[in-house]
């Protein structure tokens, strides 16, 4: 009869035949300690007035492993969501170094990036003097003298968050601005005599990138991609 329980589809079987193949089967929950945090534990009959204390510990640690095991998922999602990032951006900068000449270094960042990165608009701005062009090369973008701070903040060297008027800037993002919903916007030091630089990403993803976000690996991203833009223009560092 056990083995005919044990062997019988679970969502078929009656209480009657789940106590057959635990009888059979007295090692199961060990096997399975999962269970343990829901099933419920008898209460038991303590007289009027007594509290059964066992039963409220049991329930207590149930409910600490089911915290433990939502911890550990949580943990696991995002040390997953960490190393795709790590690749993403690995691979971003392996094509850019693979760049052949300066213009071929301008194509990768602009387009390739996208894919690699697996964002919608990605553009390299510089800040210019005087009156900025309204004729400018996709993906490159120059801007007035000041608006990266205005953009970032004053010597901050990058944001990540929600676009603050629900798309992106078009000075900054030309026109993929309404597409981005999210935005990393990361300063480049591209030399001392050289002008303001921005590698700015945008995401149709309201949720893409976000203030809580960690920027080590962005930040590294533009900083590869300053001192590239530097050796091709042989610029001291």
């Amino acid at each position: 009869m056990a083995e005919d329980a044990a062997a019988k589809p679970i969502e078929d079987a009656t209480e009657d035949q789940v106590v057959a193949f635990l009888r059979a089967n007295p090692d199961f929950l060990r096997g399975h300690p999962e269970l343990l945090a829901v099933l419920a534990p008898p209460a038991r009959e303590m007289g009027e007035g007594v509290v059964d204390m066992q039963h409220a510990m049991i329930r207590q640690l149930q409910d600490d492993h089911r915290k433990h095991r939502q911890t550990y998922k949580e943990l696991v999602a995002t040390t997953r969501g960490n190393l795709v990032s790590q690749n993403r951006v690995h691979a971003a900068i392996l094509a850019l170094l693979g760049a052949h000449s300066f213009e071929h270094l301008i194509e990768i960042v602009t387009t390739d990036f996208g894919v690699h990165l697996d964002v919608d608009v990605v553009t390299l701005c510089v800040e210019g003097d005087g009156d900025c062009p309204r004729s400018q090369k996709a993906g490159v973008r120059v801007l007035e003298k000041g608006t990266i701070d205005a953009a970032l903040g004053e010597g901050k060297a990058c944001t990540l968050r929600p676009c603050p008027e629900g798309e992106g800037e078009e000075a900054i993002f030309g026109g993929g601005a309404s597409l981005v919903k999210s935005e990393a916007l990361l300063r480049m030091d591209i030399g001392p005599n050289a002008p303001t630089g921005l590698l700015a990403i945008g995401a149709r993803s309201e949720s893409r990138f976000h203030p809580s976000q960690g920027t080590e690996l962005l930040s590294f991203l533009a900083r590869v991609t300053a001192r590239s833009i530097r050796s091709w223009l042989y610029l001291p560092a």
